[in-house]
């Protein structure tokens, strides 16, 4: 009998040596079997945080998300459906700020995973078990032949809930995050370390600021104010919210967040979507309030070979919040 559908994620980790592609893949002994290292969500856990929880465990390496590769969907023996997220990771992934951040997970039980191995594509393709993750190995491969792969990734973010205008009475500067928007700023940040933030650009508000403050301490890094991106200045100019969203968009950085407001989020949209090919905007949002307090756009980029920079995915994605 049918009892919901079983959520899962993993991460197709990829290297290249010299001219070829490598994947990581893991082998279970109860099945004996190889595959992507994936596993099920913890309770109060993002897709993305338990994909870089369960490579940890099952693999030892410490990876960041990239572009997604799409869902596998099957049917168990009991007649549930698993649905299984997964995303690209490149291995060349330095330590920083999202490492302080994360918590290192114990690795997997021998009865669990017993052996690691790096495959070059062809090898990866005979040792797959199933034709479903070999479809998903192909679209790694096709975003590698068409120099997508290696991408940075930009955190267009709104804050984290805040009080009330009508209930604050001090400046619209000073409104500060709610209880409740404090604890979802650090979920927040438990998705940045998901991504492997290493830039924290911010509206110098309190709302805006205290979002990023949590995962700015835990990870030693400072957070860069822009007086472009509060309410009062993007209402007197919006072309410098505009540059400042064009150029993380348009030039490989580490991975960044900026955070800003709900009236900045027409022209950080509009930026994105100058920027977007048309097969991906429909997954822009496409109306007011375009995000909720805490949510985010996750915008992938890479540099193609006379073509410039180019957007390959967007993602809408929000920290899990407590019942």
């Amino acid at each position: 009998m049918s009892r919901g559908n079983v959520r899962a994620a993993g991460l197709v980790v990829w290297r290249e040596e010299g001219r070829r592609l490598e994947v990581l893949l893991v082998h279970s002994p109860r099945y004996d079997e190889w595959g992507f290292p994936k596993g099920h969500l913890d309770p109060h856990e993002t897709l993305q945080e338990c994909a870089v929880r369960e490579v940890a465990e099952e693999t030892g390496e410490l990876v960041v998300v990239g572009q997604p590769l799409g869902v596998v969907r099957y049917r168990l023996r009991d007649g549930r459906r698993k649905h299984v997220s997964y995303w690209a990771s490149s291995a060349a992934t330095p330590d920083g700020a999202w490492s302080r951040v994360r918590r290192v997970p114990s690795a997997a039980s021998a009865d669990e995973i017993d052996e690691t191995r790096w495959m070059s594509v062809r090898d990866a393709e005979k040792a797959l078990a199933h034709d479903r993750d070999r479809e998903v190995l192909g679209r790694l491969v096709d975003q590698w032949k068409d120099s997508r792969l290696d991408t940075w990734t930009v955190l267009l973010v709104r804050h984290a809930r805040a009080r009330a205008r009508k209930s604050w009475k001090g400046s619209e500067a000073t409104r500060p995050l709610t209880v409740g928007g404090a604890v979802q700023a650090v979920g927040m940040g438990s998705l940045f370390s998901a991504y492997g933030v290493e830039q924290l650009v911010s509206s110098p508000w309190e709302r805006c600021r205290a979002t990023l403050a949590s995962y700015a301490e835990r990870g030693g890094i400072e957070v860069d104010l822009h007086e472009e991106l509060t309410e009062a200045a993007h209402e007197r100019r919006k072309r410098p919210v505009r540059d400042l969203v064009a150029a993380a968009l348009s030039r490989p950085t580490r991975p960044t967040a900026i955070c800003t407001h709900r009236p900045v989020l027409p022209t950080v949209v509009a930026t994105l979507l100058d920027r977007a090919p048309h097969a991906l905007r429909r997954t822009v949002p496409d109306k007011d309030p375009f995000l909720r307090t805490g949510e985010m756009l996750v915008v992938h980029c890479a540099r193609r070979a006379r073509h410039g920079p180019v957007v390959v995915a967007v993602e809408r994605v929000r920290a899990v919040e407590d019942e």
